[in-house]
């Protein structure tokens, strides 16, 4: 049966996952005019495989142009042509196959992976365990026997050497494999030999046992018969499992007739899966091999030995190391797999100074490439390096601890970001002084961090803090000093304070078209700003013209897909919806939730954010039956991704109570409400301008259920905090008047006679929903 257009097949490391899809690939070849395979372990390297294909239709043009226009190129390809295969071996993250399976629609997907949850709901999946009884003692007899007559007592010993291995597909490939090779060992001699090692390897998952066992016989007899063939197998396991190639495995002066000898034994055990320019390791295999330490075990000199060659034969790919700014990008797309491998699996008792220098290179471009979770493993690396070998306080360390709380902050690591910040913000201090340029920036990303966290209260005091500072260090229009104005403004806004706010955006936004230039990133970035400013003030007439400015430099200058094009759209849309112009905002909020869902994924931040919005105008525009499951999809997200008590899960949660509340349902409107309220004023204050709407809403929501006796004091107490906070002029303060006063004319409409029209039959009470972000 053929795959459906999205397909999982998901299971246990060891079960056959990769086989059965490249079985699918084979049997239906005919039907699909490509086919191509993807290493799927992380974003990074399924753009790689992407190139690989670009690489392979238009050769020519792709020898000349960068990673990213590949990518674009192959996603361009794959759209306009149909009947495709996609197989994405190996998915860590289903998330990662968002942009293409949301985008791609013209040919099949299918994912192997060992989660069995996370994917679409429109996914066909099969789950893949490991095979019963009779196919597994069939399997082990048809590769130990190959064509040979198998007697009644050999089916026998291999049906009892498959139930000692768990009846797990690879333990049983690998077990037959060694067979195969030494034709004078018996089944009941090989189990025997098997369960001499069971003591030895009790630890760790039941699988891991099986291979560990298999793999201490056949390492034994590769030992007697081929040492190079061990050494090279030892250098395998340290680097990416996937595309290995045959120079990166070689010792120095090898002869090349002997490393295809040796990589041909290591197939023919079904240690590798070798194409004759590369080589395959299966990831339960590396697992298994890097993690043995048993210091009696006279291998143990070669794992240390495996894993200084693949530094080695990496950092030789690599030489001479380059200056960060200026990589050779080809060289390091092929070799970052695999110093993402050698820093995630680091061992502390070898040091390596060039291969940290590496690390930080790498990890810097993976950043720039937006893959900061990737780039995660790579700063750790590099840090743990110097603190060992340069000390806690060196400066080199202080930046690689920089730049680690930098990738975690990006990767959505708040917490961790903060911690690391606080400890190089104490160092800087005492080795720098509190006025130096990089102590100033550290306390800047530390008052981000916190802001990032929903904390103002933290980061207001550090960004007042870091802008003194710099204006007294480094001058009035130093770009750090403009970029901590910028940011200060940012903390008001997003404090409620506009009234600091948008003077202070005015006058930065005055000083960075001087400085930079009118269309410098950072001035457009101020310009949008300050339209959100604008906006957040209920004036859309001043925040229109200046998104729209903002919204045309940018879409010339980075393209149409860039993430701050689409940031700058996503905010004209809400522009034009609080100006009333639902039917242009709607357009333009559902055409960009579809670029930023191909452009991030279904769950990264600004997507969510992009939903959010979009379900925020339909349900201005009353199709509540539209906006109520993108509000609940939304929110289920954002707590999942950002916690219970974020900012903008609360702003999810304050929206998809007034989409209840618009579609009649008060009970679930109320207490959605009730919980929002009680979380705002413990985390934003009991004025905030968010803790002020909440109130608002509840009390709207009160009226509408007819209990007039709850609605009104609230109301009158969030007047009269918006009339001391934002102005008697303000919008939200206005409606706040309006539905004080229709509240108060209800209650007399009930006391002069109950003859009157009852107060539900009077205009309802007007929503000061949340903003869209």
């Amino acid at each position: 049966m053929k795959a459906a257009t999205h397909g999982t097949i998901h299971g246990l490391g060891g079960v056959g996952k990769s086989t059965l899809a490249l079985h699918y690939a084979h049997r239906y070849r005919g039907d699909y005019t490509l086919i191509w395979w993807i290493n799927a372990a992380s974003p990074a390297e399924i753009e790689t495989s992407l190139t690989g294909l670009t690489h392979t239709l238009v050769p020519d043009w792709a020898a000349t142009a960068d990673r990213a226009a590949q990518v674009a190129w192959t996603m361009q390809w794959l759209a306009w042509h149909p009947h495709w295969l996609l197989v994405y071996d190996n998915v860590e993250h289903p998330d990662d196959l968002a942009p293409y399976t949301g985008a791609l629609h013209k040919g099949h997907h299918l994912a192997t992976s060992r989660l069995a949850i996370g994917w679409p709901d429109n996914a066909s999946s099969i789950a893949l365990g490991n095979l019963d009884p009779d196919d597994a003692t069939t399997l082990l007899c048809r590769i130990t026997f190959k064509e040979d007559s198998t007697t009644a007592s050999q089916k026998a010993e291999a049906r009892s050497l498959a139930a000692e291995l768990g009846y797990l597909p690879l333990a049983i490939k690998q077990a037959g494999a060694y067979l195969a090779q030494n034709r004078g060992i018996s089944l009941r001699a090989y189990r025997s030999h098997l369960s001499a090692k069971l003591d030895k390897t009790a630890h760790g998952a039941r699988a891991e046992r099986a291979i560990a066992r298999i793999w201490d016989v056949t390492l034994e007899s590769l030992g007697n018969g081929n040492r190079l063939a061990l050494e090279v197998l030892y250098t395998a396991v340290w680097l990416a499992p996937d595309d290995i190639p045959h120079n990166l495995l070689a010792p120095l002066g090898t002869d090349t007739d002997d490393l295809a000898e040796a990589i041909g034994t290591l197939a023919a055990y079904s240690m590798v899966t070798d194409t004759g320019t590369a080589v395959t390791v299966h990831r339960l295999v590396q697992t298994v091999l890097r993690t043995r330490q048993n210091p009696a075990d006279a291998r143990s000199a070669l794992r240390l030995q495996g894993r200084n060659q693949a530094e080695q034969a990496v950092l030789r790919g690599l030489t001479p190391l380059p200056h960060k700014e200026n990589p050779d990008e080809e060289n390091w797309d092929t070799f970052t797999p695999h110093l993402v491998t050698l820093a995630a699996t680091r061992l502390p008792e070898l040091l390596n100074p060039p291969l940290a220098d590496a690390y930080a290179i790498a990890a810097q471009r993976l950043c720039e490439q937006g893959h900061s979770s990737r780039a995660v493993p790579l700063f750790e690396a590099t840090l743990a390096h110097r603190e060992q070998v340069l000390g806690q306080a060196h400066p080199e360390t202080l930046t690689s601890r920089n730049d680690l709380a930098t990738a975690c902050h990006a990767a959505g690591d708040l917490d961790h970001a903060i911690r690391l910040l606080k400890t190089t913000l104490a160092q800087r201090t005492h080795a720098l002084g509190d006025t130096h340029r990089d102590t100033l920036k550290t306390r800047h990303n530390l008052a981000l961090a916190f802001r990032a966290a929903g904390k103002l209260d933290r980061a207001i005091p550090l960004l007042e803090h870091a802008l003194t500072q710099s204006i007294q260090t480094l001058g009035n229009t130093d770009p750090d000093t403009l970029a901590n104005r910028g940011d200060l403004a940012w903390a008001y806004k997003s404090a409620g304070d506009l009234r600091r706010a948008i003077p202070l955006y005015e006058a930065t936004l005055s000083q960075c078209e001087h400085t930079l230039g009118d269309t410098h990133p950072h001035t457009l970035t101020i310009r949008h700003n300050l339209a959100t400013a604008h906006q957040a003030a209920g004036d859309p007439d001043h925040a229109i013209p200046l998104y729209e400015a903002t919204h045309a430099q940018r879409n010339q200058i980075l393209g149409s897909m860039h993430p701050e094009t689409l940031i700058t759209r996503n905010n004209l849309a809400s522009g034009y919806l609080a100006a009333g112009d639902l039917d242009r905002a709607i357009q333009l909020h559902e055409a960009t939730l579809t670029d930023f869902e191909e452009t991030f994924g279904d769950t990264h931040p600004d997507t969510l954010t992009s939903r959010s919005n979009l379900a925020y105008a339909y349900n201005a525009a009353g199709y509540s039956d539209r906006a109520i499951p993108l509000h609940e999809s939304t929110l289920a997200q954002r707590e999942q991704i950002l916690g219970d008590a974020h900012p903008d899960t609360l702003k999810s949660r304050g929206n998809l109570a007034n989409a209840y509340q618009a579609s009649g349902d008060l009970n679930r409107a109320i207490a959605l409400h009730e919980s929002t309220l009680a979380q705002r004023e413990q985390l934003l204050g009991d004025t905030h301008p968010d803790t002020l709407k909440s109130r608002h809403n509840l009390a709207n929501a009160y009226q509408a259920s007819g209990d007039l006796n709850r609605a009104i004091p609230l109301l009158g107490i969030t007047l009269a905090q918006r009339q001391k906070i934002l102005g008697n002029t303000h919008p939200d303060t206005l409606k706040s008047h309006r539905d004080l006063a229709r509240a108060r004319a209800a209650v007399m409409q009930q006391r002069d006679s109950s003859i009157r029209q009852p107060a539900s039959g009077l205009q309802p009470p007007s929503q000061t929903t949340d903003h869209p972000e």
